[in-house]
C-alpha cells in the first residue's frame, strides 16, 4: 500500500534531448527515503561533440551514486552501446545487481574481459517474459522487435500504477530473427491500465511503418547472388538477424564468409554461444579472405559509421593488413549513417568509388531498415496501451517535441517533455515535473574519467584552433639574461604573409621585451612571465590573426 507521502517519479540522466547515452531512473517513497531502480547504463560517442582526445561519453550518474544505498538494481533493455556501454566503467560506483538477458550478459562479459583492470560486474540473467520484485517495484521483461537479440520493454508495476517504458522497439510482423512486439501483449497491459508510457522517439518524424527485417534479407540475397565477384557488407556489429542473413544468402550462392572487425567477431561468438547462428557454417577469419576466389567470399565489416580505425576505413584506403578489394568488387552499406557521421561515411563511399568498387546504399536499394517505430507504429502503441501520460523519451529535441505534439494527438491526458536532469512526479495527482536535478555527461579520456567542467577540454579546443607557443629564458640572479631563450611554436604556419619565419618573430619579440625590462623587473620571474606572455600573443595576432596557447618557463640560474 501506498501512503500519502509516497512519490513515483521518473527521472532521466540520458538519453532525452540525445539519441544515445540512456539512464533512467524510476523512484517510489518519500522525498527524504525513496526506493530506485536504474533502467540501462549507455554511452554516447565523443565525436559527436567535437572533443578532441574523448572517445567515449557517459551520463552524470552523480544523483544516484549518492542515493545508492537506496539503489535496488540495474535493468537493461538490450545490448545496444547505448544501453549498456557505461556499465563497466560506472558499476563501481553503484555497486548493486545488474539484470539482463543471456544475449546482453554474453556481451557484457565479453567486453568485460577485453578490458584489462575490468571489474567483475554482478550480473543476474532474466528471461523475456519473466516477472521480478524489488522493494515497491514489479518488473516484467515484455519482448519486443529491435535489430539486436533479446530487446525487451519494460512493464513497471507499483502501488502507484504501471508505467511501461518501451526502451527500443518497432513492429516487424517477419523480424527475421529475435522477438515480436506482441499486440495481445501490449493490449493486455493497457487493459490492466497503463498510468505512463515512456516511449521510442527516434523515428517520430518518418510517416508510415518501417519495413521488415525479412525484406532487406531478400535484397541482400539477391545482390549476393548476381554480384560478379567479391562482396562486402558493412552492417552494425550487434544486428545478428542481418549477419545471419547475409550467411544464409552466401550459403546459397555457394560462397564462404568472412567476419571482419573485433566488434563483430565478439558479437559472432556471443550469438553462437546463444543459438542465433545455429545450422551455418562456421565463419573464416580475415587472414584467409586473400586465398578465397573472388566469386566465392562475402565479407562481413565493421565500419558502417565511418570509423577510422574500424575495417572498412582500413580497407577503403588500403591500409588493412589481410584484406583489400579491387575494382568490380561490391560493397554494401546495410546501415543508415548516424547524424554527424555522414562526413566520414561519404569518404569512404568516395575512395571506394575512385577505385572502381560499386557501392550501394539504402539511397537506391532495399539494404537497411530501422529498430525504431515511425508514426504509423506508435499509433498502434497508444491504441493498445491507452495511457494517461505520455513521456517522450530517446531523442533529440526535435524528436522529443515532435513526439509530445504527436502524443496529443493520440488523446493522450497528460503529456510531460521532460529533459535530462528533470524530475517528474508521475503519481500521485497530476504529472508534472517538480525539481530539476545535477545531470550531464562525464567523458572518457584515455583511462580517466573526467567531468564536463574540467579544464583540459576548452584547453584542447584552444590549442586545436590556434596551437601552443612555448619560450624557456633563463636569468641569473643580477637580472641578466643567460644564454638565448629557447622558441619553440605547435600548430602555427611556418610563415607569415610575407613569408617571414614566425618562430624568428616570437624570438624577436621576447628579445625585445627582455630588453625593455628593468633589471629588477628581470629578477622578478613572475614580471617576466607574464611580460613575455603578452607581448608573444600579441604579436603572433598581429602576424597571423590568432592569438596561440602561450607557456613561458623563466628558470632562475
Amino acid at each position: 500500500m501506498a501512503s500519502s507521502q509516497d512519490d513515483l517519479v521518473f527521472l532521466p540522466l540520458g538519453g532525452l534531448g540525445e539519441i544515445g547515452m540512456n539512464a533512467a531512473l524510476y523512484g517510489f517513497g518519500p522525498e527524504t527515503d525513496r526506493q530506485w531502480i536504474l533502467v540501462d547504463c549507455g554511452m554516447g560517442f565523443g565525436g559527436e561533440e567535437q572533443l578532441p582526445g574523448i572517445d567515449l561519453v557517459y551520463p552524470d550518474l552523480r544523483f544516484i551514486e549518492e542515493e545508492r544505498h537506496n539503489l535496488l538494481g540495474i535493468f537493461i533493455t538490450h545490448a545496444h552501446e547505448d544501453h549498456i556501454g557505461a556499465l563497466v566503467e560506472m558499476w563501481p560506483r553503484l555497486r548493486v545487481p545488474v539484470y539482463a538477458t543471456k544475449f546482453a550478459i554474453g556481451l557484457l562479459e565479453t567486453r568485460r574481459l577485453s578490458e584489462p583492470d575490468a571489474p567483475k560486474i554482478e550480473l543476474n540473467e532474466i528471461a523475456p517474459g519473466q516477472r521480478l520484485k524489488l522493494g515497491a517495484f514489479d518488473i516484467e521483461y515484455v519482448p519486443v522487435a529491435h535489430s539486436i537479440p533479446e530487446s525487451n520493454a519494460l512493464a513497471i508495476r507499483t502501488p502507484h500504477g504501471l508505467v511501461v517504458h518501451t526502451g527500443d522497439w518497432k513492429l516487424d510482423p517477419t523480424p527475421y530473427l529475435g522477438s515480436l512486439t506482441s499486440e495481445e501483449t501490449f493490449r493486455k497491459l493497457g487493459e490492466e491500465g497503463v498510468l505512463a508510457l515512456v516511449c521510442d522517439s527516434t523515428n517520430v518524424v518518418r510517416e508510415g511503418t518501417s519495413p521488415s527485417e525479412a525484406d532487406v534479407a531478400r535484397n541482400l540475397a539477391a545482390l549476393i547472388k548476381d554480384a560478379p565477384h567479391r562482396v562486402a557488407i558493412t552492417t552494425f556489429a550487434s544486428n545478428v538477424a542481418r549477419i545471419r542473413s547475409v550467411a544464409e544468402a552466401a550459403r546459397e550462392c555457394g560462397r564462404d564468409v568472412v567476419v571482419v572487425g573485433r566488434a563483430m567477431d565478439r558479437v559472432v561468438d556471443v550469438a553462437r554461444e546463444c543459438g542465433y547462428l545455429d545450422d551455418l557454417p562456421e565463419f573464416h577469419s580475415a587472414e584467409n579472405f586473400g586465398y578465397m576466389p573472388r566469386d566465392k567470399v562475402v565479407a562481413v565489416l565493421t565500419g558502417s559509421q565511418g570509423e577510422p580505425r574500424a575495417a572498412l576505413a582500413r580497407i577503403a584506403f588500403d591500409e588493412h593488413p589481410d584484406i583489400a578489394l579491387s575494382a568490380g568488387d561490391r560493397v554494401i552499406f546495410s546501415s543508415r549513417a548516424i547524424p554527424g557521421n555522414e562526413k566520414a561515411v561519404g569518404s569512404i563511399i568516395n575512395s571506394l568509388i575512385e577505385q572502381g568498387i560499386e557501392v550501394i546504399t539504402d539511397r537506391t536499394e532495399l539494404v537497411h531498415v530501422s529498430g525504431h517505430p515511425r508514426r504509423g507504429e506508435l499509433v498502434q502503441m497508444y491504441e493498445w496501451t491507452r495511457p494517461r501520460i505520455a513521456i517522450p523519451a530517446h531523442g533529440e529535441p526535435l524528436h522529443l517535441a515532435e513526439h509530445a505534439k504527436f502524443a496529443r494527438q493520440q488523446g493522450v491526458p497528460e503529456v510531460v517533455r521532460a529533459k535530462n536532469g528533470t524530475l517528474v512526479r508521475l503519481a500521485p495527482g497530476k504529472a508534472e515535473i517538480v525539481d530539476n536535478i545535477p545531470a550531464g555527461r562525464v567523458y572518457k579520456d584515455g583511462n580517466i574519467v573526467i567531468p564536463s567542467g574540467e579544464r583540459a577540454l576548452p584547453e584542447r579546443r584552444k590549442l586545436a584552433f590556434a596551437g601552443i607557443v612555448t619560450v624557456a629564458i633563463a636569468i641569473d640572479d643580477r637580472g641578466e639574461i643567460a644564454g638565448d631563450p629557447v622558441v619553440d611554436a605547435m600548430g602555427l604556419p611556418e610563415k607569415n604573409r610575407q613569408g617571414r619565419d614566425l618562430t624568428d618573430i616570437i624570438a624577436d619579440t621576447v628579445a625585445n621585451t627582455l630588453d625593455g625590462l628593468s633589471k629588477a623587473k628581470r629578477r622578478d620571474p613572475d614580471a617576466v612571465e607574464n611580460a613575455v606572455h603578452r607581448a608573444v600573443r600579441a604579436a603572433v595576432n598581429q602576424e597571423w590573426g590568432k592569438k596561440p596557447a602561450c607557456h613561458v618557463l623563466v628558470i632562475e640560474v
